[in-house]
């Protein structure tokens, strides 16, 4: 099994709609404001209007997920799902929570994205597994996405 660049993600966030403490943990939901996404396949920004459905759990873990639309530079639109965790020792998370910037071999960040492309060109990411590497920066998350191949 091989893992392949697919792409380098990076969204900024509007301020988080904290919603509170829910059954199975803390609600929150961060807006995206934009981003951009670059690859060796495909390139482009990432539209308005998605955001992260966060789930802090008693345990430590941050539940990810995350929905977006990329818009390519030639103009085609891919929507993107992808749930992740987020976890590491209480000081390195309490330096994230503060804007810091963190070591990101210092926590956990994972996601599994899906895609779903209508048109041909892009069509190969209806097709294929994917998992990605997130770091949080200051101005919002970046994601390294690996196709498996």
């Amino acid at each position: 099994m091989n893992f392949v660049l697919l792409m380098t993600l990076q969204v900024t966030l509007a301020p988080p709609q904290k919603i509170g403490i829910v059954p199975h943990g803390t609600r929150t939901i961060v807006p995206i404001r934009g981003g951009s996404f670059e690859g060796p396949l495909l390139h482009g920004r990432v539209l308005p209007g998605g955001g992260d459905w966060t789930l802090s759990r008693s345990d430590g873990v941050l539940e990810l997920d995350l929905r977006l639309t990329l818009e390519t530079d030639d103009g085609a639109l891919i929507h993107l799902t992808s749930w992740g965790m987020r976890h590491g020792p209480p000081e390195v998370l309490a330096a994230l929570a503060r804007g810091e910037v963190v070591d990101s071999a210092s926590y956990y960040f994972r996601t599994a994205p899906r895609f779903e492309a209508a048109t041909e060109k892009y069509a190969f990411l209806n097709r294929l597994i994917a998992v990605g590497t997130g770091d949080r920066k200051p101005s919002g998350p970046v994601y390294t996405i690996y196709s498996v191949e």
